[in-house]
């Protein structure tokens, strides 16, 4: 199956999953920019890749976008965040960026990423710090706040080949 993987990635870690899915499958890999100029018409799998920010997938418009455009064409989105794979939000935050229709045409897969606040935009940098001070200064924090506030606060990567598993399965 003709295979394009296209993605979007701030720090790296959306590049590391895509480059790992198209090694894997001897797809064809693209940024979103380089993507955006070509024809995907002889593809007959399109994987997209966006990172978590606040709930959402980066650039995931441009996927959304042409979804009827690719109705005859297998579809993936997966998203890169910080969280651990057994965080149980998971799951409802990825299901919140796809209407009823457009998750009954897209297989959709969350990747573990991390934090690399040295390649980070400034008002990504900016956006974490008010939301780790945010965390900090909540009354009545649970176990997970703490555990949140302890894991975001500096760089982590927790990203493996093995979370590319259920993609690669998706394509056979």
């Amino acid at each position: 199956m003709k295979t394009v993987v296209v993605y979007n990635s701030q720090t790296g870690f959306t590049k590391r999953y895509a480059e790992w899915i198209a090694e894997a499958t001897g797809a064809d890999c693209f940024a979103l920019a380089e993507a955006k100029k070509k024809s995907m018409d002889e593809y007959e799998a399109i994987v997209f890749g966006g990172w978590a920010c606040a709930g959402g997938i980066s650039k995931l418009s441009w996927f959304k976008g042409n979804i009827d455009k690719w109705n005859s064409k297998k579809l993936i989105a997966f998203c890169v965040g910080g969280s651990p794979i057994e965080n149980p939000e998971i799951e409802e935050a990825l299901r919140k960026n796809f209407s009823d229709a457009e998750w009954e045409k897209v297989n959709v897969f969350y990747c573990p990423g991390g934090f690399n606040y040295d390649k980070m935009s400034a008002p990504s940098k900016l956006m974490m710090k008010m939301f780790i001070k945010a965390l900090k200064a909540k009354k009545d924090k649970t176990e997970e706040d703490e555990i949140m506030i302890k894991m975001i606060s500096s760089s982590y990567d927790i990203s493996d080949r093995k979370y590319i598993e259920p993609i690669l399965e998706c394509l056979r």
